[in-house]
């Protein structure tokens, strides 16, 4: 894709995998990027100071004030598809799309969140680290998945993904998705039902993959964990703020959770006294699920092209923005 035009696009962080960069170079883009380890306030210096026209966002917050610092902004989209760090109503209001990368990560995730199920079921970080501190500790409680039933909360790609595994592995699957009613095709298996409550109460194994939003934050909650199985698993390779984590600590530590696997926290990075890191039936990995190579590759690629076929006049996909209504209407654009 090439054009005459030169655009300026800002990605908020260090580095644009490859097979993005490539394509804003090819474009004609000038491509600025947030240097590692600035603080929140350069965003807003960027934004205020450079004729921006599209926002590439990674991890860090774009707020309000960023967005109404930044008069040439034209469109915004996330590499990835969680937009709790954006402010999607301020983007709204100048008439800017939010968009996202839809399935780009969905096979790492999923890959990331069996990956935290078969580990917290068997105990193989906590024996890692016995094995290297001198210690033979063969236990015997690791538990056989098969047979147990895996309750899925969100049933987008990620979700289905793992649906499809688990049923592969015999294990019956429930879900709850308020924008799902029909058993998706080839996973025939599955019981869907109709609220959270119901497939908290009877999973061995419970998934979370919901965005962020209003409804969905602190959605674990204390009275929910306390509905749980005795000896049940919570993985979440969902926001952090999804869950309760004071809640979730205390069931780690009380019951009825025997272990949790989680790779995103409410507060990132982990601060170093949090009580999850004291606590031996949790398995942690720093918010990674969407980070291999072919992912961020494939979310980088995404983003490019909707922002340059956006900024080149070209229709982009209304199902992968989140304020879809901006599209009848051209983006408030001041000299």
């Amino acid at each position: 894709m090439t054009s005459p035009t030169r655009f300026t696009v800002f990605v908020t962080a260090p580095t644009l995998a490859p097979a993005g960069a490539e394509l804003l170079n090819a474009a004609g883009c000038r491509v600025l990027y947030l240097q590692a380890g600035a603080e929140a306030s350069a965003v807003h210096q960027v934004l205020a100071h450079e004729p921006v026209d599209a926002v590439i966002s990674r991890t860090v917050d774009l707020a309000a004030a960023d967005i109404a610092a930044c008069p040439t902004l034209r469109i915004i989209c996330k590499h990835g598809v969680g937009v709790g760090n954006i402010d999607v109503a301020a983007a709204s209001a100048r008439g800017i799309p939010v968009c996202v990368t839809p399935g780009a990560n969905a096979q790492s995730v999923t890959e990331m969140a069996l990956g935290l199920m078969f580990a917290a079921a068997r105990r193989i970080a906590w024996m890692d680290a016995e094995l290297r501190a001198g210690r033979w500790s063969r236990v015997q409680d690791g538990i056989e998945l098969h047979g147990r039933t895996l309750g899925l909360i969100g049933l987008g790609e990620v979700g289905q993904r793992v649906a499809r595994v688990a049923l592969a592995l015999g294990m019956p699957v429930v879900a709850f998705d308020p924008g799902v009613s029909t058993v998706p095709a080839g996973l025939e298996g599955l019981r869907l039902l109709p609220s959270v409550d119901e497939v908290v109460c009877i999973a061995d194994v419970l998934s979370l993959h919901v965005p962020l939003n209003a409804a969905t934050c602190g959605l674990m909650n204390a009275a929910r964990f306390a509905q749980m199985r005795p000896g049940s698993i919570l993985i979440t390779p969902a926001r952090g703020e999804v869950v309760d984590e004071p809640a979730l600590i205390t069931a780690l530590r009380d019951g009825p959770l025997r272990a949790a696997g989680l790779d995103t926290m409410a507060t990132e990075p982990l601060p170093a006294n949090s009580p999850l890191l004291a606590l031996p039936n949790v398995v942690l990995t720093p918010h990674v699920g969407g980070s291999t190579p072919a992912a961020l590759a494939a979310m980088a690629q995404g983003a490019a092209r909707t922002v340059l076929a956006y900024l080149q006049g070209e229709p982009i996909d209304a199902s992968a923005c989140i304020n879809p209504q901006v599209l009848a209407r051209p983006a408030s654009v001041h000299p």
